[in-house]
C-alpha cells in the first residue's frame, strides 16, 4: 500500500483535474447552445432551398448542362475532411479520419493508387492524424473555426467550385460529423460536386406547382447552384462545430464523473492507510509501555 504522502499527492492531483474537466464541460455547454441555435436556424432554409432546386430542375430541359453538374467520369477526386482544431472531445476526430480512410480505399482506391486524389483538411486535428498515417494533405484551413461565418466559408467553397469548373476535380466529397444531439454525432459522407440534376416525372407532370420563370429556368438554375453549394458547405461546417462542442461536453462530463469516482476510492484508501498508521503507532506505544513495566 502506498504511503499517506503519495496518496495525498495523487488525491490533490485528481481533484485539480476534476476542476478543469468540470470547467471545460460548462464552457462547452455554453458554446454548444450557440452552435446548436445556428445550425437549427439554417437547416429549414437549406431544406427549402434544396426543394426549390428540385422543382426548378424538374422543369429543365433534358439536354440542359451546367458546369457544376457535368459528368464525373474524369478529373481528380477531392475529399474535404472536416474535424476540429482542438482535442479532448472523445472519438470525434478519429471517427472522421477513419471514415475518410475507408472512403479513400473503398470508393476512390483507383484514384488514390494513381495519385489522382487530393485531401483538404479543415481542422488541425484531422490534418495531424492524416499526416501521421502518411496521407498527403493538399491544403489546410484551420482558421475557419476561429471565426466561423458564411463569408469565410464562402471563400473556400468558391475556390473548390473554381477548381471543379476548370477540370481539376471530377468529384468532390465532404466528410464531417452531423449534429443530432449533445451525445450523438453521426459521421456523414456526402457529395458536393458534381450537382446531380434530377428529372422526376411525378414532379414535372403531376405536381400542382405552376411556376413562371423569369428570366429563364436556365439562368435561375445557374444562379442558384453556386449559392446552394455555398450553403451546403457552410452547413457542414456548422454541423461539425455543434458536434464538436457536444462531443467535448459529453467527454468532459464522463471525465468529471470518473474523477469523482476515483476521488472516492482514493479517500477510502487514504483513510484505511491513515487508520493502519494510527493503529501501528498505538501498538508501538503499548508495546513500549509494557516493556518498561517489565
Amino acid at each position: 500500500m502506498a504511503n499517506l504522502k503519495e496518496i495525498r499527492i495523487r488525491l490533490n492531483s485528481v481533484k485539480s483535474t476534476r476542476q478543469i474537466t468540470s470547467a471545460m464541460k460548462m464552457v462547452s455547454a455554453a458554446k454548444l447552445r450557440r452552435a446548436q441555435e445556428s445550425i437549427l436556424q439554417l437547416r429549414p432554409f437549406y431544406v427549402k432551398l434544396q426543394e426549390i432546386l428540385r422543382h426548378v430542375s424538374a422543369n429543365m430541359e433534358d439536354d440542359y448542362g451546367n458546369a457544376l453538374g457535368r459528368s464525373a467520369d474524369y478529373g481528380r477526386v477531392l475529399i474535404v475532411v472536416i474535424t476540429s482544431n482542438r482535442g479532448l472531445c472523445g472519438a470525434f476526430n478519429s471517427n472522421i479520419v477513419k471514415r475518410a480512410i475507408q472512403s479513400i480505399h473503398e470508393q476512390s482506391g483507383e484514384a488514390y493508387r494513381t495519385g489522382k486524389l487530393d485531401i483538404i483538411a479543415i481542422g488541425k486535428k484531422g490534418a495531424d492524424i492524416l499526416k501521421s498515417k502518411n496521407y498527403k494533405v493538399a491544403a489546410t484551413y484551420h482558421h475557419l473555426f476561429d471565426r466561423l461565418n458564411f463569408e469565410n466559408s464562402k471563400t473556400v467553397a468558391d475556390q473548390i467550385m473554381q477548381d471543379f469548373v476548370k477540370g481539376k476535380y471530377g468529384v468532390v466529397k465532404l466528410i464531417y460529423n452531423q449534429f443530432r444531439n449533445a451525445a450523438v454525432q453521426e459521421v456523414t459522407e456526402e457529395l458536393l460536386l458534381p450537382v446531380l440534376q434530377t428529372h422526376e416525372t411525378e414532379d414535372r407532370y403531376e405536381s400542382h406547382f405552376d411556376y413562371i420563370f423569369e428570366p429563364s429556368t436556365g439562368e435561375i438554375f445557374d444562379e442558384m447552384i453556386p449559392y446552394a453549394l455555398r450553403i451546403q458547405f457552410f452547413r457542414s461546417l456548422l454541423e461539425s462545430n455543434a458536434s464538436e462542442h457536444g462531443a467535448r461536453m459529453t467527454a468532459m462530463h464522463k471525465a468529471t464523473d470518473n474523477a469523482t469516482e476515483l476521488i472516492k476510492e482514493l479517500d477510502l484508501t487514504y483513510n484505511k492507510a491513515r487508520q493502519a498508521s494510527i493503529t501501528k503507532e498505538i501498538l508501538e506505544i503499548v508495546g513500549g509501555a509494557e516493556a518498561l513495566k517489565a
